[in-house]
């Protein structure tokens, strides 16, 4: 996730996309530039850093007058933070600013590099630069821009200029956000409205396939073949703060809605469902590696540990290899048993957790093979394992993970998918139907989203409550852990996930009519009886009991209708992923309604960068 914002107008431009990025860092701030006309041409200035760091770069010459520019604050997906790797970028004439990510752009480069253009970044976006130059050699800028995106693959947001038409700026979309502002004589172009809401609340939001060409003069707005459209823009009633947050209440919420794009940009380009493959780059692991591996070792703290857990519960029973989790804490300090022929993940969403850090470090030391999975690309995990799979989820800034676990998760069923089929132990008929399932969970995602107000509801009858429990058994016990931790953090509420077998053994002489009961009960398996009969056990001492389930008869749980919330139907690998969105939702709404502050928690942090 990146931000991206342009200008067109009357007044000096520069300033005004300074002040948008800084509304949109929360989208990226790995790296920063903006690109302007001045009277001899293009000029480009970008630097790795925040916003701040552009600011002073530009503040060493005289203010720039033009007032026309666009400008970019990065999340780096294909290449590290870097000057080189930063936005914009340009290629003759043109240079432009990309939100997305660009599924078939090897492809792409080794054509245009065929035809002679040089690369001088890491990036998959600098294939779209030279793409619309090549194109521009025979075409008008504009009708280069539309030819350029009919070949590309993926998603992406892009804001382009061309210095053989001043003043004019071109905004094209595909499964990224992008939003037009409209003002008195000037034109925006933003990744939302944040970036221009101080200037107008006049605002058009792009489709799926639009393109929109602003100058001072005025827009048009093209559809999908090139087709005029006379939508109009709305009126927004929003405040630059809830812009920043896409018009929800809180960033954690926002987020918790950004999960069904999180995971399809983490399997983005990764799959083959047709081949019933993970594509071999996908983990950056050398070819034959999973098949010479004796072990899995994983270590990982809070959120990414419970992803770590559920990896457990995947691996095994598909690739029949023997996994170890570790809380990553506690790794170096019990002497762990490291070879060789061992591969070691570390699941760590910011890549500068500490202790995770410690312990991906003594792997490698002892030997292992090392395998990162993070969100953050450049970051020291990152750096320092042998091999990264990054989950492209874009910045996080509540404090409590959401979309990041989602996404992890989505990440070990891929690797535990790779693994099985390394070793044979599934077909390629098998996973490419798993692969095509897991094409399926964003839009169940969207599904449980749509139901939102049941689990408010559901809610708001336990805000008083001091003691919660989770059970689940299985793969979804790391998803009863999870629900618990994410209650605990956001509502303060002391809530406990266990094994729901393990109940008996003591958590049972805690239940009466004061603590509640969280079961996660799928539809289908083994057991599944053996939850239903945990459930008869809280029953019979009066606790209240809510039950997240995959079934569609929910009568069969004897609970009360309301306290019973139905996912849709998975395999067992993936329903985890739609087990926690529910979680996620009870735990933000109990927080919301008891006042307290969901995305800044009292005595947490984001990314815990000591031990």
């Amino acid at each position: 996730m990146c931000g991206i914002i342009g200008y067109t107008g009357k007044r000096s431009a520069v300033p005004i996309i300074l002040e948008g990025l800084k509304l949109l860092e929360y989208r990226g701030y790995d790296s920063a530039g903006v690109a302007f006309m001045e009277d001899n041409g293009l000029k480009v200035v970008r630097c790795a850093g925040k916003i701040r760091h552009l600011e002073a770069l530009i503040s060493q010459n005289p203010q720039p007058r033009s007032t026309t520019s666009i400008g970019h604050t990065r999340w780096a997906t294909h290449g590290g933070p870097s000057e080189r790797n930063a936005h914009p970028h340009q290629s003759g004439g043109t240079v432009l600013v990309h939100n997305g990510i660009i599924e078939n752009y090897i492809q792409l480069k080794k054509d245009l590099m065929a035809e002679g253009f040089n690369f001088k970044s890491e990036t998959d976006t600098e294939v779209i630069c030279h793409l619309i130059c090549k194109y521009s050699r025979s075409l008008p800028f504009e009708k280069a821009v539309l030819e350029a995106v009919k070949e590309l693959k993926g998603a992406y947001a892009l804001a382009v200029m061309d210095e053989s038409e001043p003043g004019k700026i071109i905004g094209v979309k595909k499964d990224s956000p992008l939003a037009m502002g409209v003002g008195l004589d000037e034109y925006f172009i933003g990744s939302d409205a944040s970036a221009f809401l101080a200037h107008t609340k006049k605002a058009l939001f792009l489709e799926d396939g639009e393109a929109v060409v602003i100058t001072p003069e005025g827009y048009r707005l093209i559809g999908p073949g090139g087709v005029l459209s006379n939508r109009k823009p709305v009126v927004l009633q929003w405040t630059p703060g809830m812009a920043g947050k896409d018009g929800y209440k809180h960033y954690m919420l926002k987020e918790i809605h950004e999960q069904p794009h999180a995971i399809a940009d983490t399997i983005r380009g990764r799959i083959e469902p047709e081949k019933g493959e993970v594509t071999t780059s996908s983990f950056g692991m050398p070819e034959g590696l999973l098949e010479s591996r004796k072990k899995v070792m994983i270590a990982a703290c809070g959120t990414s540990w419970h992803a770590g857990l559920a990896a457990r519960y995947m691996i095994e029973p598909l690739a029949s290899v023997p996994v170890e989790v570790d809380i990553a804490s506690e790794y170096r300090y019990r002497s762990p048993v490291i070879r060789p022929d061992d591969l070691f993940i570390s699941v760590t969403q910011s890549g500068e957790t500490a202790d995770t850090l410690a312990a991906q470090k003594l792997a490698k030391q002892s030997g292992a093979f090392t395998l990162s999975i993070t969100n953050v690309t450049g970051s020291t995990a990152a750096r320092g394992a042998d091999a990264v799979f990054f989950t492209r989820s874009g910045p996080e800034i509540g404090v409590a993970s959401t979309k990041t676990f989602s996404a992890q998760l989505a990440a070990m069923y891929l690797l535990s998918i790779s693994f099985a089929r390394a070793l044979n132990k599934i077909t390629a008929e098998e996973s490419g139907a798993m692969l095509q399932e897991l094409m399926c969970i964003p839009d169940k995602i969207e599904r449980i989203l749509n139901q939102k107000a049941q689990l408010e509801e559901m809610g708001k009858k336990f805000i008083k409550k001091d003691h919660f429990l989770f059970l689940g058994r299985g793969i979804n016990y790391p998803v009863a852990l999870e629900g618990a931790l994410k209650l605990k953090e956001i509502s303060y509420i002391h809530a406990e996930g266990y094994a729901a077998g393990e109940m008996k053994h003591g958590p049972i002489a805690l239940i009466d009519k004061d603590m509640p009961v969280l079961f996660l009960i799928p539809a289908r398996g083994a057991l599944k009886e053996k939850a239903l009969s945990n459930l008869e056990e809280v029953k019979s001492r009066n606790a209240d009991i809510l039950i997240i389930t995959d079934s569609e008869d929910a009568r069969e749980f004897g609970a009360a209708p309301e306290n019973v919330f139905c996912v849709p139907g998975t395999n067992p690998y993936l329903l985890p992923i739609l087990m926690a969105i529910p979680l996620q939702l009870l735990a933000y709404y109990i927080g919301v309604h008891r006042g307290c502050d969901v995305d800044q928690p009292r005595n947490l942090a984001k990314s815990v960068t000591v031990e």
